[in-house]
């Protein structure tokens, strides 16, 4: 069913939208982009246009959804997102077009755009077409593998202990298709882009969680196992639902989604006496089924039930399985304290939170600039609201753990430090 009839339904719920735009090439925001939105298959008829501000932002806007109980109800099989399509553009960027954006009803949806520079000798438009949601349209099981690798053969792990990335690599593919594109990708923005095409984020935060967490430890078993790497590969992880997860380049993720993964990024899931993460496979258990995996329309019912994250992941994989946190996150400049920081909080770990905000605030000019005392005071509490409030996370003051690893990351980006080569 395409999105122009689902329109037309006389049910119909809101979903919100906003884009963040910034420029492929520095991490900075890019303010005075234009977004013009339609519904994706009538490309004639402009709903909305946007502009971006400083912080590289549009305003945050309501849009036509299908009803919520569509995305709630396995026995539906409407579709339960409406499709839009952006066009966005920029003085002295490509412009570029993504058709097939989701939206869902009651939860945000974020769109992430990244514009390369123009190049006047060959001027050209990016179009990304989306591909529909794993839970509503036909794609190939996974094939099944088993959960733990072997590790006695030469060369089998070479990883000593569990780090979250700070890349992988994408091959936007099956493993055996040279022609499919590599993609630098970060690890979280990862964990993000999968979630959001393979569950719906309407649903209650534990199911989120506890798919979020299979997502991860999947994806980590890659990395630490190195699988393609010691297969002659040379990428991380595939985009093959047959393989691996569903990733789809440049698509819309949700908040919901996004503040559960900033929450538990460094997290995966364990057995006693196994180092590895296990590779937790799962399917939808509606179109496919899939005995000791996780199914995600079932996890949803457990979740609906009261069900705790790590309750949901055992009833599908056992009681011995627990979740671990990874000590080391690899391209940050420093790990988080432990404990949140606030107002009347001092030391060097304030004193670095404030510097990485000054350097931060050179490309976001909301940001205001701060005394590096090391004194967590008042005006240093402003600055994180509102860095919390311009990057979606809870605008209380304090640096909490996601608010940690988030100014890492953003300093990272405007700073270049983690420059690839």
């Amino acid at each position: 069913m395409c999105s122009s009839h689902v329109m037309q339904n006389d049910t119909i719920d809101k979903g919100t939208l906003q884009l963040n735009i910034t420029s492929a090439i520095t991490s900075y925001p890019i303010s005075d982009a234009t977004i013009s939105i339609y519904y994706t298959g009538v490309p004639n008829n402009q709903l909305e246009q946007l502009t971006t501000d400083s912080s590289g932002q549009t305003e945050t806007i309501e849009l036509d959804t299908p009803p919520l109980e569509y995305s709630l109800n396995p026995s539906i099989e409407l579709q339960p997102y409406s499709e839009y399509t952006f066009q966005i553009s920029a003085p002295g960027y490509e412009t570029m077009n993504i058709a097939g954006a989701e939206l869902l009803p009651s939860v945000k949806a974020i769109q992430n755009v990244a514009l390369k520079p123009l190049d006047t000798s060959t001027p050209k438009q990016d179009i990304y077409v989306i591909s529909g949601h794993t839970l509503y349209e036909e794609y190939p099981p996974k094939i099944s593998e088993d959960e733990i690798k072997p590790i006695d053969e030469t060369g089998e792990i070479v990883l000593s202990r569990v780090v979250i990335p700070e890349f992988i690599v994408v091959h936007d593919g099956s493993p055996r298709d040279s022609t499919a594109k590599n993609y630098y990708v970060r690890y979280r923005d990862y964990i993000k882009n999968v979630a959001s095409s393979e569950i719906y984020a309407t649903w209650p935060i534990s199911t989120i969680q506890a798919n979020i967490l299979a997502i991860m430890s999947f994806t980590l078993n890659r990395v630490y196992t190195e699988w393609y790497r010691n297969k002659g590969y040379d990428f991380t992880i595939t985009s093959s639902t047959a393989f691996d997860h569903k990733w789809i380049p440049n698509r819309n993720i949700y908040d919901t989604i996004s503040g559960v993964v900033d929450d538990i990024f460094a997290n995966y899931l364990s057995r006693p006496n196994v180092r590895q993460p296990i590779l937790t496979q799962y399917c939808d258990g509606r179109q496919v089924t899939c005995p000791n995996w996780l199914t995600q329309w079932g996890s949803l019912s457990l979740g609906e039930q009261g069900y705790s994250p790590i309750e949901i992941l055992r009833y599908y994989y056992g009681d011995n399985i627990y979740i671990n946190t990874a000590q080391e996150i690899s391209g940050i400049p420093s790990s988080w304290p432990g404990y949140d920081l606030e107002n009347g909080t001092s030391g060097d770990k304030v004193r670095q939170l404030q510097e990485q905000l000054n350097v931060i605030s050179d490309a976001y000019p909301a940001l205001p600039k701060i005394n590096v005392d090391g004194i967590y005071g008042p005006e240093t509490t402003n600055a994180v609201k509102k860095f919390q409030s311009i990057f979606g996370l809870s605008s209380t003051g304090i640096t909490d753990y996601p608010t940690w690893y988030k100014i890492s990351q953003i300093y990272v980006g405007v700073s270049r430090i983690a420059e690839l080569t």
